[in-house]
């Protein structure tokens, strides 16, 4: 569940419709912008890890930002993700 500003909750009865300020600027560039729902939004709506955040973020981003890199980290970070969680070599 979203928390709402202190004070705001008569103002934005609806906590769907309130966004957070911050989620209208990006710093370098403009590559989650463009998304119905910014990865973001999406990682912290679902409490995922700081891992399953960082894989997110990279294939959502790929085509916009760092290409091939991108999915290579996203990669690693799924790698790292099944030896940390998992313990499990993949």
């Amino acid at each position: 569940m979203k928390s709402l500003p202190p004070g705001d909750s008569a103002s934005c009865p609806d906590e769907d419709a309130y966004q957070p300020e911050a989620l209208k600027v990006q710093v370098g560039g403009n590559h989650y912008k463009n998304f119905a729902i910014q990865p973001v939004e999406f990682i912290e709506k679902n409490d995922l890890s700081f891992l399953e955040g960082c894989i997110i973020k990279r294939v959502c981003r790929h085509d916009a930002k760092a290409g091939a890199e991108d999915l290579r980290k996203a990669i690693h970070e799924l790698q790292l993700l099944i030896e940390l969680r998992y313990g499990e070599k993949p």
